[in-house]
């Protein structure tokens, strides 16, 4: 898989994109992922990308062409199956997405920044728009971190343990049971006594009746 950022601020994701987990799928080749600074494709001598909005008001639009010219560039080497816009105003991202990404060959990522961007871009170029929630933030790219780390860890190979992936939250449409690891007891504080059991079918059946209690508790709105 490969996925394309697009940013006015790449520096922002080299951190969160270049270390644990999603620095070794791409040490293995498991997935590859460019990030594209954007003042590079931008017009005249100062690199402008910018520009105040017509009929007025505050804030700057990233402008149509730097943006036109780098995706335009990007599907002219090859075939993309999304160009992702990161706006507030797009669909709210799930794990549904994210699984449904994770079996895509080629994505962009659009990072806004400022005001927003040239409207023309999203009728012209952007096929889906994803939101990480109701609220503002100063660019896309922690939105594009967010997609990133949540498809590459889906794709196979990324985890150790294959089936980490598909017994996250969410999979199964609850939230995950309670986690318990060594020492079996501390400051009073047991582990159920069924995880120390042994027995696989009870483990089973109590960490799905308790990832239900616990859904049921903190998100019924998903049951």
């Amino acid at each position: 898989m490969r996925i394309d950022i697009i940013s006015a601020v790449p520096k922002v994701l080299e951190s969160p994109l270049g270390e644990s987990i999603i620095k070794r799928a791409q040490e293995r080749e498991i997935v590859e992922i460019v990030i594209h600074d954007l003042r590079e494709f931008g017009l005249g001598n100062y690199h402008q990308i910018d520009d105040i909005p017509f009929g007025g008001g505050a804030g700057m639009v990233l402008r149509v062409e730097p943006i036109f010219s780098v995706i335009r560039k990007l599907q002219a080497e090859r075939n993309y199956d999304e160009i992702i816009f990161l706006t507030p105003e797009g669909e709210r991202f799930s794990q549904q997405i994210a699984n449904e990404l994770s079996l895509k060959q080629n994505i962009i990522l659009l990072c806004g920044r400022y005001k927003g961007i040239d409207d023309r871009i999203r009728q012209a170029l952007i096929t889906k728009e994803i939101s990480i929630g109701d609220y503002v933030l100063t660019g896309g790219e922690l939105p594009a971190a967010v997609l990133t780390d949540a498809i590459v860890r889906l794709l196979p190979g990324t985890l150790g343990d294959s089936e980490s992936a598909l017994l996250d939250s969410f999979q199964n449409g609850v939230l995950d049971a309670p986690l318990y690891t060594k020492p079996a007891t501390f400051e009073g504080m047991s582990v159920p006594e069924v995880l120390q059991s042994g027995h696989h079918a009870k483990i089973d059946q109590w960490r799905s009746e308790q990832a239900i209690e616990r859904t049921k508790q903190r998100r019924p709105d998903l049951l």
